[in-house]
């Protein structure tokens, strides 16, 4: 079964880190009357998520507990709050609190994949850091990183 494993070639991975927390909100920006304009709360559920290659001498990518050291003082900020009173969460929908957590983990965590809120057993956002333009054409115009496809063509 392990005969094809090849310890040379690098293999890729992706480690995603679970965190939990209870919090309240209501959305300014959407209409009057819209369920989500009264103050309400959610138990709010996330990952976090890295990739790269395995290091072939720790034969892991990074320490879990590097990433909950990341994460656990941003958890410890959102629990049992009022997201709107946080500095930067104003409109605190599930994107722009992805957004949020992102922002602020990424100076730490440099192989930062993936962040992803919960609000609902079935509903969520997955946020992939802001979108990355790239030259890659002769003529100077700049185009899409690969596998961006939330960009549009001008």
């Amino acid at each position: 079964m392990f005969a094809s494993y090849n310890r040379i070639m690098p293999h890729a991975v992706e480690l995603v880190k679970d965190f939990r927390f209870e919090a309240a909100h209501w959305l300014p920006n959407v209409p009057e009357g819209h369920k989500c304009r009264r103050m309400h709360g959610h138990s709010f559920r996330g990952e976090v998520a890295v990739r790269g290659d395995v290091d072939p001498v720790t034969g892991w990518l990074i320490d879990f507990a590097d990433l909950k050291r990341a994460v656990d003082p941003l958890v410890a900020r959102l629990d049992h709050y009022l997201l709107n009173e946080i500095d930067g969460l104003e409109n605190p929908t599930s994107e722009m609190l992805a957004v949020w957590l992102w922002e602020r983990l990424a100076p730490h965590v440099p192989l930062l994949y993936r962040v992803t809120v919960e609000e609902t057993c079935s509903s969520r956002c997955h946020y992939f850091g802001p979108a990355r333009v790239i030259p890659s054409r002769e003529d100077g115009e700049e185009s899409p990183a690969a596998g961006d496809s939330s960009l549009r063509s001008k």
